[in-house]
């Protein structure tokens, strides 16, 4: 793993837009943030990764309005040197104009993350993928590849994570005869909490055609191996999973963890041998308190931390909860 440099409060963006010269001495939320062409970041549900003295910031291209909520563009990437000074480096993964590509125009494609694989040399991405005119219902992971950092990608395929391969954690009752039979009567459930969620082992009904994949983010061990870990079972409990040597696909070793917690959002760090995972209750876009958890292995367990949060945001005036 990389160390990444400090940052300091003091260090100043300077940039050049319509002929007038800003500078920045902090961020600034809220604001308008232009790349070093003077056109607003166009890269949500992002994710960064420091490469070769560099970061490099993946996010969704959003269209203005409601066509916007589907990809018509597809994952635009940014490169800096301080994080505060971004150059526009072009769309690394494009959507497709074949109707018949999973990433055709109009799929939805979101949380755009992307490694280095230290046996191939490649650059991989990961992404929710959800196919056109099917809503949220198909909970799909993308694979692309690339040669460059910054693209273009490859989209290789798109799949259910783990199809036939139960948990590492699973329990003995939870697959009998009787208890996959179950869980396939108590489908369908929202995706959100409720009472019918907490009874239901999705995973259990979901064995056959994969495991589903929706809020994700990647995580590679200071060993070299990658990990995949995303909100699955209708977003009721996150999944992490292994991926092979070359990063493009999956080992079949998996485990659940918070369990029926309903935790999406992830971000996972790891410090003095310890994992860290930070997430966010499964609310829509409506706000909702911030959880923490820790392990000492990736496939957990998981113990709470609470809420990580802390402080008055100024601006709306809402607190950590």
């Amino acid at each position: 793993m990389n160390a990444l440099p400090t940052l300091r409060s003091c260090l100043a963006l300077t940039f050049l837009f319509c002929g007038a010269t800003f500078s920045w001495a902090a961020f600034k939320p809220g604001e308008i943030w232009p790349d070093d062409k003077g056109v607003h970041i166009n890269a949500h549900g992002g994710g960064v990764l420091y490469d070769d003295g560099a970061y490099y910031w993946f996010g969704e291209h959003k269209t203005e309005g409601s066509g916007g909520n589907v990809a018509h563009v597809g994952v635009h990437v940014y490169a800096s040197k301080n994080l505060y000074d971004w150059q526009d480096k072009g769309i690394a993964l494009a959507v497709s104009k074949d109707p018949a590509s999973d990433i055709t125009d109009g799929c939805i494609l979101e949380r755009p993350k992307v490694l280095r694989c230290p046996k191939t040399g490649k650059y991989v991405m990961f992404f929710h993928l959800e196919l056109k005119d099917k809503g949220y219902d198909m909970a799909r992971t993308g694979i692309a590849v690339a040669d460059a950092i910054t693209g273009p990608y490859r989209f290789l395929r798109s799949v259910r994570p783990n199809a036939k391969h139960w948990p590492l954690n699973v329990k003995p009752e939870q697959i009998t005869p009787e208890a996959i039979a179950a869980a396939k009567r108590g489908l369908p459930i929202s995706n959100g909490p409720s009472e019918k969620g907490k009874s239901v082992d999705v995973f259990v009904a979901n064995y056959d055609e994969g495991q589903m994949s929706r809020d994700m983010t990647l995580f590679q061990d200071d060993d070299g191996r990658a990990y995949h870990i995303f909100a699955s079972e209708h977003n009721s409990t996150v999944q992490i999973a292994e991926l092979t040597d070359d990063y493009l696909d999956y080992t079949g070793r998996y485990a659940r963890a918070l369990e029926k917690t309903w935790t999406e959002g992830l971000a996972v760090c790891k410090r003095q041998g310890v994992y860290y995972m930070i997430g966010s209750g499964c609310t829509g876009w409506a706000p909702n308190t911030a959880r923490a958890f820790k392990a000492t292995n990736i496939f957990g367990p998981w113990t709470p931390l609470g809420n990580p949060c802390l402080g008055v945001n100024p601006q709306n005036k809402l607190g950590p909860e």
